[in-house]
């Protein structure tokens, strides 16, 4: 299958995409394929779809991975979707925020400098709405999405998209974790007023390749015209422009 005008320019293409070995890095990286791009997996360990092991909380790490890669041939694509949900505050920060700030210095700097290239960084709408005991995993997916906004107007200029998806509830393992019943998901699209929660118009929760399409859309050549933009895939939960 090659790309079809909505993702189009991606077939051939040398993509990088962190967070590759689970949940939404895996559908990301399974899209791609399947329009017939080159794919590179990175996650924190090896595995099933990961190519290198690399800590994107370690700035030395990702930057001697980046060596190698781009030492190999250009890459053209960063998908930045590794993450992790948790309340402990260091854990999320270092992995959220600061593993999108290592991965976006490092690999923007390089796109830069051939004038071309797409990222697209997996954050949250939790980033922009408030959430009751998900304060610490809120407050890294709003620095993410900040500091991916101010990098992409930085290198706007060399010919560089920068974008954002903010996915709502997905049906991931890191959702599935957090639930001990079905209960729960009808829960989360029932919302819950007393712990200021909204619910999902669209009355399901996500599937991992809802938001790889619309990743893959943003990385490719029919948005290429659109950076600095935060796209919510969510049915509707945050409820804003």
């Amino acid at each position: 299958m090659t790309d079809s005008p909505r993702v189009s320019g991606l077939s051939g293409r040398r993509v990088l995409v962190t967070g590759a070995g689970g949940g939404i890095g895996t559908a990301v990286c399974a899209a791609l394929r399947k329009v017939e791009a080159t794919v590179i997996g990175w996650d924190l360990t090896s595995g099933a779809g990961v190519d290198t092991a690399v800590d994107v909380a370690d700035r030395d790490a990702v930057a001697e991975a980046w060596r190698a890669l781009e030492s190999e041939a250009p890459v053209d694509v960063v998908i930045s979707a590794a993450g992790v949900m948790s309340d402990d505050w260091d854990r999320c920060m270092a992995v959220n925020a600061t593993g999108v700030r290592n991965v976006l210095d490092i690999t923007t700097a390089s796109l830069a400098g051939r004038r071309s290239g797409s990222v697209v960084v997996i954050s949250s709408n939790a980033g922009a709405t408030p959430r009751i005991a998900m304060s610490a995993y809120a407050a890294s997916k709003a620095a993410a999405t900040s500091y991916a906004r101010s990098v992409g107007l930085a290198v706007a200029s060399a010919g560089v998209r920068v974008n954002i998806v903010s996915p709502g509830s997905t049906d991931t393992p890191m959702l599935r974790d957090m639930w001990s019943s079905d209960a729960d998901r009808d829960a989360v699209l029932a919302g819950d007023q007393q712990a200021h929660r909204l619910g999902i118009p669209l009355q399901r929760i996500a599937d991992p390749a809802d938001i790889a399409e619309s990743v893959l859309f943003l990385a490719s050549d029919a948005a290429r015209h659109i950076t600095l933009h935060d796209l919510r895939v969510d049915g509707g939960a945050t409820l804003d422009m």
